[in-house]
């Protein structure tokens, strides 16, 4: 919970850990992704409601939708796949889905520290769908991220 500055507690939202596929023989992969919108009203210049798809002029606008539903609909979209396809997943999936990236993932340390040794102990490989597009008919595959360092270290 986030303690508010009476005093009051606030429950954070829960994280959603979901997983598909055991098969010792492929990689797990797991996928964060986020379902939070940044805090605005429209006051500041936001011109549409968050979690409300509205048509403008013919466009369709739902904030939130590139940063960061669409991907992770994205990846739920790709196992639908898979199984309607009746194809064999080529990785075990987990999913990480949270609803407090915007305010700085409260909470989200915690569960990691938590889940280290059960949940995330067989993971492989990291995928982070929360990234930008270059324009509006541009994507970008972002293949390193500012902050991070990867590296192994091995003591004798």
């Amino acid at each position: 919970s986030l303690q508010l500055p009476d005093g009051k507690d606030l429950p954070l939202p829960p994280v959603i850990l979901g997983e598909l596929g055991k098969d010792p023989q492929n990689p797990t992969v797991c996928f964060y992704g986020h379902v939070d919108v940044q805090p605005a009203k429209k006051e500041d210049g936001w011109k549409t409601d968050p979690y409300m798809l509205t048509e403008i002029n013919g466009n369709l606008y739902g904030r939130g939708a590139t940063d960061n539903k669409g991907p992770v609909l994205a990846w739920i979209n790709a196992v639908e796949t898979f199984r309607a396809l009746k194809l064999a997943m080529p990785v075990n999936f987990k999913f990480v889905i949270e609803g407090m990236e915007e305010a700085g993932s409260l909470g989200l340390e915690k569960l990691l520290e938590e889940e280290k040794q059960c949940f995330f102990s067989d993971v492989d490989y990291i995928v982070i769908s929360d990234n930008l597009w270059l324009s509006n008919r541009k994507p970008a595959l972002t293949y390193g991220s500012r902050g991070n360092a990867c590296f192994c270290v091995e003591v004798k």
